[in-house]
């Protein structure tokens, strides 16, 4: 099976071969970095449109999590272009993280279509390293969709613990590989050498619930939906976690 997979996969290569052509020139991740704001403006509308239902029950809570000054201050990994910001409530201040600065126009944007939202400040930063934010400074953090493209989940999950206070809530939605037995699963394989190369590292097969589920925190909300959307990343996992 493995040797089947690795020739569909090479045989999948040969159909965006110019992309790997410039990515073996060094052009690709340059040009990447300022084509895939606007792909991704477009891509979050309508994954909004499909996902709303679960967003809005997820985010639901999140004024439990209000600090002493009756305000939420929130910490939003690879925020991208701030498109979970409709969910979010009154009152709520927010640190925008992500390691592309070309998604920081469309952060001014996403605050005048939702002015109950404040903005701290913007810091281009992966998630494995944050070092900008203070350690248990923010009462939330939200990662949506992201996990499946850093270099290190772990990592990741590390900081957000860090930067929780005592008491404090991760809040998450990723794809995340489908039944290994399945033949969902196959085609995740087959397609995730192309999918990554072309959708900012995006991994395919990656079983993000066992991360974390070794990640201890006290509390662990999380389940597993089929998502209303295309078969290579309809398996989710939705839900929070407390410090």
């Amino acid at each position: 099976m493995e040797l089947l997979i690795l020739f569909f996969q090479m045989g999948a290569r040969l159909l965006i071969l110019p992309v790997y052509l410039l990515d073996f020139l060094g052009l690709w991740i340059p040009l990447r970095k300022r084509l895939f704001p606007p792909i991704m403006e477009k891509i979050s509308i309508m994954y909004n449109q499909k996902m709303h239902k679960y967003k809005k029950e997820l985010f639901s809570n999140l004024e439990d999590f209000t600090g002493p000054s009756g305000e939420v201050t929130l910490l939003e990994i690879g925020c991208g272009t701030c498109s979970n910001f409709e969910f979010y409530p009154p009152k709520c201040k927010v640190i925008c993280v992500d390691p592309n600065p070309n998604f920081q126009p469309y952060l001014s944007k996403s605050l005048a279509d939702n002015r109950h939202v404040q903005c701290q400040r913007f810091l281009v930063a992966s998630g494995e390293e944050m070092s900008q934010v203070a350690t248990a400074s923010v009462d939330v953090v939200v990662c949506t969709l992201v996990l499946c493209s850093v270099h290190n989940v772990d990592a990741v999950l590390r900081e957000i613990k860090r930067v929780l206070k005592s008491g404090g809530a991760y809040y998450f939605i990723e794809h995340v590989a489908a039944d290994r037995a399945s033949w969902d699963y196959y085609f995740q394989q087959v397609c995730s050498p192309n999918w990554q190369c072309l959708f900012d590292e995006c991994d395919l097969t990656r079983e993000i619930w066992k991360n974390l589920e070794k990640a201890k925190f006290s509390k662990l909300n999380l389940r597993h939906i089929e998502a209303p959307l295309m078969k290579l990343i309809s398996p989710h996992i939705i839900g929070y976690a407390i410090k």
